[in-house]
């Protein structure tokens, strides 16, 4: 109810805040969204089709803002429910840096974590939402505004840069904070046989431990891609040095609607790919950038023992039967199996013999569990002793507690570890709800009764309530 309430309270202000154009109508009680249209306005709102019913299925709708000469575009969101995915491959809304797709994209967006503040280079934006057969959510509402570009050194927040060298800076250093609800994009480009290099002289923005709200992110290639993502940083730490893995470089600053902070300067330049550079406050001491891109291995290579090995006797003839290896228990440290290749046997947990039963409710579980989360399962990998590690992008949490929840890009994730890996069972490319405990090192663990069940949109509601409610 709280949730709705709040939803029926923002429909409510922009009833009372905005005279519509063709995109959205008011029917006396509450502003009606279209699928797209064309926004002319010096300010105004635009949101997903039905807003705040659940948008279609199988839909693509595009607006296109236009505010008066001599301003800018600048969005913010109220609202965002997107089904999530981690490349936003089903549910996604594009915003472009103009009134056609073929210009730059300021950034695509799904999922339930709300976007940072978007800004134009010119005084029109394109939004562009497309929704599959598949989940739906709420949608999305943003208010837009015109407003007279930051001027610094006579130059705009953000825009093309072709030169060698040159800085990049937020809005108003030194002299005072970066204004809030600002978003600047450099698209910086050199010759075709040169890297950038970016060096951080001063850093100071806004601190979250996921960088949600102000920050400042580098993507190679001219494109918002969370696969070319470099780096994205926020707090007081100055970033290390960045080096491209190639000749364009995308920066995109954020800063939301509340706290501010001092901002930061850089400076880049160009380098000839394959070159030397100092790495900083190490003397003489150099880092080479690699021609190509290095590949990072997930996992590192096993290392190789050293130690003696028992060899065992060479196989029976082809006549002899083998005598069949009875299965032995280990006192106190699970159950082993023999292997028929004669390798030492394998370590079982005693938990996974047990039938697979989820024990508990939904209410119930939430209140015992130390991490309730929504999300998508995106890799299962084999752990000791029959166990499994398990990769899910983030929908929502409703509990997290001392749950590690890490971020790339606009993607949340978790890594979560269950004791037996048929049990709770799971499939990659599926959504679940999950509850489970967290260990000493902040990773969620799973017993072979935790609560699981599959998950789909309408469950939000019910997990709501539960969590309004006292345990």
């Amino acid at each position: 109810m709280m949730h709705m309430s709040c939803i029926w309270g923002v429909s409510l202000l922009l009833s009372l805040s905005l005279g519509w154009t063709k995109a959205q109508q008011t029917n006396n009680t509450r502003p009606v969204f279209y699928c797209g249209g064309d926004l002319v306005a010096e300010s105004g709102f635009v949101g997903s089709e039905g807003f705040p019913s659940f948008y279609k299925p199988n839909s693509k709708c595009t607006w296109r803002i236009t505010v008066p000469e001599g301003n800018v575009v600048m969005l913010s969101f109220r609202i965002f429910d997107l089904e999530a995915d981690s490349q936003c491959r089903y549910d996604y809304l594009d915003v472009y840096n103009g009134h056609s797709n073929l210009v730059q994209k300021l950034g695509r967006f799904c999922g339930t974590f709300r976007p940072g503040a978007l800004i134009s280079t010119t005084n029109t934006m394109m939004l562009e939402m497309v929704s599959d057969d598949g989940t739906q959510g709420r949608g999305f509402v943003a208010y837009f505004s015109g407003a007279k570009p930051y001027v610094d050194d006579q130059q705009f927040c953000g825009g093309k840069i072709t030169k060698a060298q040159g800085e990049i800076k937020t809005p108003n250093w030194p002299d005072k904070k970066y204004p809030s609800g600002t978003s600047c994009s450099w698209l910086i480009t050199v010759e075709p046989d040169m890297v950038i290099h970016v060096n951080f002289d001063k850093f100071l923005l806004e601190s979250d431990i996921y960088c949600r709200f102000d920050y400042v992110a580098f993507f190679n290639g001219g494109e918002r891609d969370d696969s070319r993502l470099i780096g994205k940083y926020c707090g007081h730490q100055v970033p290390e040095p960045i080096v491209t893995n190639g000749n364009v470089l995308l920066v995109q600053f954020v800063s939301d609607l509340s706290v501010t902070s001092d901002g930061f300067f850089a400076r880049f330049n160009s380098i000839p790919r394959g070159s030397h550079i100092p790495t900083v406050n190490s003397g003489t001491s150099t880092r080479r950038i690699p021609p190509k891109p290095s590949v990072k291995l997930e996992h590192p290579p096993t290392p190789v023992e050293t130690t003696t090995r028992y060899v065992p006797a060479p196989a029976p003839k082809p006549t002899q039967r083998p005598k069949p290896v009875k299965p032995t228990r280990g006192r106190g440290q699970g159950t082993t199996e023999a292997r028929p290749n004669g390798k030492r046997p394998v370590l079982q947990n005693p938990l996974c013999a047990k039938a697979c039963k989820r024990s508990g409710t939904i209410k119930t579980s939430f209140c015992s569990s130390e991490f309730v989360i929504t999300g998508k399962v995106t890799s299962l990998a084999p752990r000791p002793r029959g166990a499994l590690q398990i990769t899910v992008s983030l929908i929502k949490a409703y509990k997290a507690g001392r749950l590690t929840i890490t971020q790339v890009g606009e993607t949340m994730s978790v890594k979560l570890v269950s004791q037996c890996k048929k049990c709770p069972l799971f499939r990659k490319g599926v959504n679940y709800i999950i509850m489970g405990q967290v260990n000493e090192d902040g990773q969620g663990t799973l017993d072979p009764g935790a609560f699981t069940a599959l998950y789909k949109a309408p469950h939000h509601r019910l997990l709501m309530n539960i969590n309004n409610q006292p345990c």
